[in-house]
């Protein structure tokens, strides 16, 4: 019985962004023992930061046409016009 992987488990897209989810994590996590607050906290304090950072990382690394037009539309508001300076 042969397996043949044809494609990879996770695109390059997710694993960049869990890599840089870990990344910020291991640096929360690190940063909060090395303050002080000791293993547990600093563990605690890795874990919400990895948690909160693949949203943040998904977001930011869009790969869709409609994040460009999002960008774009709320921009159009920022610049200064009747009622705005």
């Amino acid at each position: 019985m042969e397996v043949l992987v044809d494609r990879p488990l996770l695109s390059l897209r997710t694993t960049l962004v869990f890599l840089l989810a870990l990344l910020a994590g291991v640096t929360a996590g690190g940063l909060t023992a090395l303050a002080g607050e000791g293993t547990p906290r600093g563990l605690l304090a890795g874990l919400a930061a990895t948690g909160l950072a693949v949203p943040f990382f998904n977001r930011l690394i869009d790969t869709e046409s409609g994040g460009s037009q999002q960008r774009e539309y709320a921009g159009a508001d920022g610049g200064e016009g009747e009622g705005n300076g």
